[in-house]
């Protein structure tokens, strides 16, 4: 399981909101930084990216996790997951016509 530290950084870092975590998606030229909430963490199509940065990076990252799929497709994903947390207040449930995968750059 990939390991989410959550630190407050001072010293001219950018921090995050309460109950946010920043991450970094994209590879190279394309990478973007990301402030999301917290909750994404337990969505299942957020946990597929998580698994796929898990898989490229390794369990223990320093920083923003970084999640190696297109900013587009993080996009897209991001809005299934708002779409989703607004009809269910709150609650998630992925129906199977809901599918993202993540390819790398």
């Amino acid at each position: 399981m990939l390991h989410i530290h959550f630190h407050h950084h001072g010293g001219g870092r950018r921090s995050t909101p309460k109950g946010c975590l920043a991450v970094m998606v994209g590879q190279g030229d394309e990478r973007q930084r990301f402030v999301i909430p917290v909750m994404y963490v337990n969505h299942p199509l957020f946990t597929q990216l998580l698994k796929a940065s898990e898989e490229e990076y390794g369990f223990d990252q320093k920083g923003p996790i970084n999640i190696p799929c297109h900013v587009e497709e993080f996009c897209h994903v991001r809005g299934l997951i708002d779409k989703e947390t607004a009809e269910h207040g709150g609650h998630h449930h992925l129906h199977g016509h809901h599918q993202f995968l993540c390819f790398k750059a």
